[in-house]
């Protein structure tokens, strides 16, 4: 029996030609690419918005914020709406509120918000040493207003070459203030040492700090009769108390222990016109 060739199928004849190898995966037919590519439901696409209607809003947009800008520029700086009308003056004892203002010289009609309020406050501190520290803020939609602390005097000094003046000391040691009249309860302060060793070595100024903390330092019915601090030297430094007595505290450090044998030292000797304190752990007291 001979085997004789079947008969070529349709399929046979319909058979694409081999592509040659590549090396690469096999192509994928058209349709399967189909098949494969994410279909967007048709609602999702009518929701999407046109670009050019994007485009539109995100100018129109712009055109907003940037018209809001400008009218604010102008309410600011360009409108009489936020001008200076009025300046307030808080917290004056000494000074008057007119002192204050005239220091300031804020420009009345002058946009509030192109005001500087730290030159404000420094042409204050300036002009008026008496004032320690100002603040300035604005009042909204027309003020300004300064918020003023005084220094307040822990001593006085005479001034040198004016009898009756005195000059005023704060608790940093500045002296910040003439006045005719002494204070009712601040110390007077005799620097002594200008002439001495001490004084060359450590300077009035330096000295000067030194009675200061002395005196903050002393217990309040001691500084209440307080009536004059001399100071001889830095570690030489005497009070003179009401009624004569007299207090050697010598020099300004240890003074919280000093505060404290001084109040017992005087507890336990009433009578007494002399204390000293200047070795707390060695008190002495006498007289009387």
């Amino acid at each position: 029996m001979g085997g004789a060739a079947g008969p070529t199928t349709t399929a046979d004849t319909r058979r694409e030609p081999r592509r040659p190898d590549t090396g690469g995966p096999p192509a994928a037919a058209p349709g399967r690419l189909a098949r494969l590519r994410p279909r967007v439901p048709g609602f999702v696409r009518r929701l999407r918005p046109p670009r050019r209607g994007r485009r539109g809003a995100l100018i129109l947009a712009s055109l907003g914020v940037a018209g809001l800008v400008g009218f604010g520029l102008w309410a600011l700086y360009g409108s009489t709406w936020l001008r200076v009308e009025r300046v307030s003056v808080e917290g004056t004892r000494e000074l008057t509120r007119d002192q204050v203002r005239s220091a300031a010289d804020v420009p009345e009609g002058d946009p509030l918000a192109a005001v500087d309020t730290d030159a404000v406050a420094h042409r204050v501190t300036e002009a008026l040493t008496r004032v320690a520290e100002v603040e300035v803020e604005r009042d909204w939609p027309h003020g300004i207003t300064l918020r003023v602390t005084e220094r307040t005097p822990e001593l006085v000094m005479p001034k040198p070459g004016r009898e009756g003046t005195f000059v005023e000391v704060d608790a940093e040691g500045v002296r910040y203030a003439e006045v005719r009249t002494r204070p009712s309860g601040v110390p007077l302060l005799l620097l002594d040492a200008a002439d001495t060793p001490s004084g060359q070595r450590f300077g009035r100024e330096r000295l000067r700090g030194s009675a200061v903390r002395v005196v903050t330092g002393l217990p309040d019915a001691v500084r209440a009769d307080t009536r004059t601090l001399r100071v001889r030297s830095y570690d030489a430094v005497t009070l003179e108390l009401s009624g004569g007595r007299t207090v050697v505290w010598g020099s300004e450090e240890s003074g919280r222990r000093k505060a404290e044998v001084l109040t017992a030292l005087m507890r336990a000797e009433r009578d007494a016109t002399h204390f000293d304190v200047s070795v707390p752990s060695a008190p002495a007291a006498s007289g009387g």
